[in-house]
């Protein structure tokens, strides 16, 4: 496992569901990917962690009625000041989703969107830095943007979670830019202007990790799943894009 005892300011630290059935994602979560389930905290609205080998990866939590919130993965960036970076967010022409709040004595979060109306997690750690391993088999192993505001969300990230940047391809056909935290990179933007249907708005991708994507494709099917996208190679490895029992979509990635 590649475990991580701490994320760098603005990486990527944790991952949640909001989900219309906890129980029905619990059971697909486990089955796929072999997590545990903890018990729901009720102080906490019963927000529960799923854990891989005895270390965390990832929260799930019940959308409650009325919200703003679809039901999908979430992406949550580390920051040393989540009030600040709320702060930032607005004055970069983002929105205030939902105001900095202690978590107990575990962490401050907040919600906010970017300019290209896509959510996004900071989260400033105490007790609970995120999850404890990443880009490993059944853990979470990339974060992707998927926006039809480009530059915009770029300088975004940039001036609010201190990303420092390098573009990876800037051609019409294919535009996206990378997170970097020295020779690591761990997230990408990506120009999905001519990609996102029309309807759904800009958001997050989170990528599991897989030995076998194949094979993980076919028990999301035997677990209720669907398949959006099978299995293919890609330059940066084998990739399918699934749904969970209940609908919520994630991607998965395995060595070519």
């Amino acid at each position: 496992m590649a475990k991580r005892d701490k994320s760098p300011i603005g990486a990527p630290c944790w991952v949640d569901l909001l989900t219309s059935d906890t129980d029905k994602s619990r059971a697909f979560y486990c089955g796929l990917f072999g997590w545990v389930a903890e018990a729901p905290a009720e102080e906490f609205g019963g927000y529960f962690m799923f854990s891989k080998d005895g270390v965390p990866v990832a929260g799930c939590m019940a959308s409650q009625p009325g919200s703003f919130m679809p039901e999908r993965w979430s992406v949550h960036l580390a920051t040393d000041d989540a009030r600040k970076t709320m702060d930032a967010a607005v004055a970069a022409g983002g929105q205030a989703l939902v105001a900095p709040m202690d978590v107990g004595d575990i962490g401050t979060m907040s919600f906010v969107a970017d300019p290209g109306g896509a959510g996004v997690g900071a989260w400033q750690p105490k007790q609970f830095q995120g999850f404890g391993v990443v880009a490993e088999a059944g853990t979470p192993s990339w974060f992707e943007l998927l926006t039809g505001d480009y530059q915009a969300c770029v300088n975004f990230y940039r001036e609010v979670f201190h990303w420092d940047t390098e573009v990876a391809s800037d051609t019409p056909e294919f535009r996206y830019t990378v997170l970097k935290h020295g020779s690591d990179m761990l997230a990408g933007i990506m120009d999905a202007s001519g990609l996102i249907a029309e309807g759904v708005a800009a958001h997050w991708v989170v990528y599991f990790g897989a030995d076998d994507a194949d094979s993980v494709v076919a028990k999301v099917v035997e677990l209720g799943g669907s398949v959006l996208s099978p299995a293919e190679d890609t330059p940066y490895g084998r990739h399918a894009t699934v749904a969970d029992v209940n609908g919520s979509q994630f991607k998965l990635v395995a060595p070519n």
